[in-house]
């Protein structure tokens, strides 16, 4: 039987980059669907779930993509409210890709490096820079600091994530380079995921530290997101720090991708979404 996926975007154009993706991890047919909402993501789910039963469910899965994380994932939320116990198939939930590149992140940075009792700073309080912080704390990092050109703006965030996960997570500002170069005074570890084309990290504040031990950039458009730093860096050391750029990263991003698609045609019961993703990303690191 024929492994099929439901492609569902928030974006009213689906993603081809997604759909290259499925094809290489094995999926032998996509049906994708546009302009998708928790509205009117029903039908589709109804489509998938009622044509094949019993253990043939786990050959059909669905993914949920779109530029906007948000809308996606009140659609995944819908998507799970239009099963019916166990008539289900396996979902993924990467919006914006930013559950695997997170993942991706995590894992680069703890490449031959513990992360217990360390400090963490995140240039960028987005989705990718949030789900990098889950990580670092599941793994053991004494703080995790996410930062937002607006202190009010990262407080507000970082209060979100207190209440949809329980973590802890410290608030910073970002607004100019002398504050960056505080931050980073006596943090460990520094990753960039600022938005695309902008440099969020001189030089001048990350070669000032004396505690620094790696940085990670995910931004691939120049000016790059650290300056001094390589898209290719793949633990390449300078000045005493390992640095990871964007498409080092983003090799193992696409592993991650890959393999989590491929996963979802085990079962039929999945559910990967930023708290499960990691997971699979352990295992292709540890293989």
């Amino acid at each position: 039987m024929k492994k099929l996926l439901l492609h569902l975007d928030t974006d009213s154009v689906v993603s081809a980059f997604d759909q290259a993706v499925a094809y290489d991890a094995g999926v032998d047919n996509i049906m994708a669907y546009g302009g998708v909402t928790r509205d009117n993501v029903t039908p589709h789910v109804h489509g998938m779930i009622f044509t094949r039963g019993g253990k043939n469910l786990k050959n059909s899965a669905i993914f949920i993509g779109g530029s906007n994380v948000a809308a996606s994932e009140l659609v995944g939320k819908a998507v799970k409210k239009a099963f019916f116990g166990p008539v289900r198939v396996s979902v993924m939930l990467d919006p914006n890709g930013s559950n695997t590149t997170a993942a991706a992140i995590a894992r680069k940075v703890m490449t031959n490096y513990d992360i217990t009792g360390k400090k963490v700073v995140i240039l960028g309080s987005g989705p990718v820079g949030q789900r990098s912080a889950l990580y670092f704390l599941k793994e053991g990092a004494s703080e995790v600091v996410i930062t937002s050109r607006s202190l009010a703006r990262a407080k507000v965030i970082t209060d979100q994530m207190k209440a949809a996960y329980g973590v802890d997570v410290t608030p910073g500002e970002s607004r100019s380079d002398e504050a960056v170069k505080g931050l980073l005074k006596d943090a460990h570890v520094a990753i960039a995921s600022g938005p695309a084309g902008v440099c969020v990290l001189q030089k001048s504040a990350w070669s000032a530290s004396d505690t620094l031990e790696v940085i990670a950039d995910v931004n691939a458009v120049p000016p790059l997101g650290v300056e001094g730093i390589e898209v290719m860096d793949n633990g390449t050391e300078k000045e005493g720090i390992k640095l990871y750029g964007a498409i080092a990263i983003g090799n193992f991003k696409m592993k991650v991708h890959r393999g989590s698609v491929s996963s979802l045609f085990e079962s039929n019961d999945q559910f990967l979404d930023e708290t499960t993703i990691y997971d699979i990303a352990c295992k292709i690191d540890s293989e």
